[in-house]
């Protein structure tokens, strides 16, 4: 196979183990599969080396280099799934907005949006191709060299996350510019979020479409808003981009399982399980056995260990584990963290997590 072929989204080499897939259906599986948010970052010393003194868009924008960060933490870690190097901030540059990461601060928008008028900035016909065509090139040179070890996320943030971080011009503690949006402009607010939709659907297509096997959905900034708020404002565009990536895929006869991640929605849990999503992730406030409850056994559940929960020793870990997946049971289920690996964690952690899920629910499934 020539250089060139690697970077063509076909003759993929098969895979070998689809654990992650099946249990996204709610399939049987021999042990339950993990994998971690930012399970490629800053607590692997490797990263830290590769990324030295390189800009982080401009990494995010060489699939060479998000094809080497995804497949680090894999010759680490027997983890059943990779997800692959990008941003969630990537949609926003391709309609036209400058973000840049600063060090110590984070992602920045030196030109946030103000008032309903700053739409008018937005390039609202996104070509996805041309835009953002170095993540579908990532997707399908990483395809290629994870040599069929385990399946390839593709994801994108959801509008209102996504909307929230292009008003703030950045995190945010209140949310208060984005939220003011929501209350005085309501009308600007669902164009916004509508003009985010249309883009982030082609976003997902073109991921499948250059090789991803299963797309999450980051709602991150879920939690900033009330059940009411939530409902306006996020659920319908969710469950949108659900059903026409959906009805896309099946026109090709292509099936990818979804995953929604509504980082501290509880108060949606029900309507969230039934917005087209194979999969519902789960933050560490969520209770196991309520969420199995909550959810009526519509969907996978994915999550939900707190992250720092990592700094424990190894033994505890395990016992941590142990507990978190006797409250979720082993079939429909996906072990991951409530949210991401933080940069001063330490790499044989992560193994002692990854190892506890295996060998305990390996256990558990053989006494069923």
């Amino acid at each position: 196979m020539s250089k060139n072929d690697l970077i063509l989204p076909k003759d993929f080499p098969q895979l070998k183990n689809d654990t992650f897939l099946r249990a996204a259906r709610g399939e049987e599986t021999e042990h339950v599969p993990v994998w971690c948010m930012r399970q490629a970052g800053r607590y692997l010393p490797e990263f830290r080396e590769s990324r030295a003194g390189k800009d982080f868009f401009e990494t995010c924008q060489s699939p060479e280099a998000c094809c080497e960060l995804t497949l680090q933490p894999l010759r680490r870690f027997p983890f059943d799934a990779a997800i692959i190097f990008s941003d969630i901030l990537v949609v926003p540059q391709a309609m036209g907005m400058d973000v840049q990461m600063v060090a110590g601060k984070g992602p920045t928008f030196p030109e946030p949006l103000k008032e309903p008028e700053d739409l008018q900035r937005l390039q609202v016909k996104v070509d996805t191709d041309k835009e953002l065509g170095y993540v579908f090139r990532a997707i399908t040179l990483t395809r290629h060299k994870i040599e069929g070890k385990v399946p390839l996320i593709g994801f994108s943030g959801a509008p209102w996350t996504l909307m929230s971080y292009m008003i703030e011009g950045g995190g945010s503690n209140t949310h208060s510019k984005a939220k003011r949006w929501l209350y005085q402009h309501p009308e600007a607010s669902h164009m916004l979020l509508k003009m985010l939709t249309d883009v982030i659907v082609e976003y997902l297509l073109g991921q499948v479409a250059a090789g991803a096997q299963a797309l999450q959905v980051f709602e991150s900034h879920a939690g900033i808003l009330g059940p009411a708020e939530f409902k306006e404002f996020s659920l319908p565009y969710l469950r949108d981009i659900a059903r026409r990536v959906k009805d896309k895929l099946k026109e090709a006869g292509q099936d990818v399982p979804m995953i929604v991640f509504a980082k501290d929605a509880h108060y949606a849990l029900e309507e969230l399980s039934q917005s087209n999503y194979e999969v519902v992730g789960l933050d560490w406030t969520i209770d196991p056995l309520s969420a199995r409850e909550r959810t009526g056994g519509k969907v996978s559940l994915q999550g939900n260990m707190d992250p720092c929960a990592l700094y424990a020793p190894k033994e505890r870990i395990s016992d941590i584990v142990k507990k978190m997946l006797e409250g979720f049971g082993t079939r429909g289920y996906i072990a991951n963290l409530g949210h991401g690996v933080y940069p001063d964690m330490e790499p044989e952690n992560i193994g002692a997590f990854v190892e506890a899920v295996h060998q305990h629910s390996k256990q558990m499934i053989k006494q069923i």
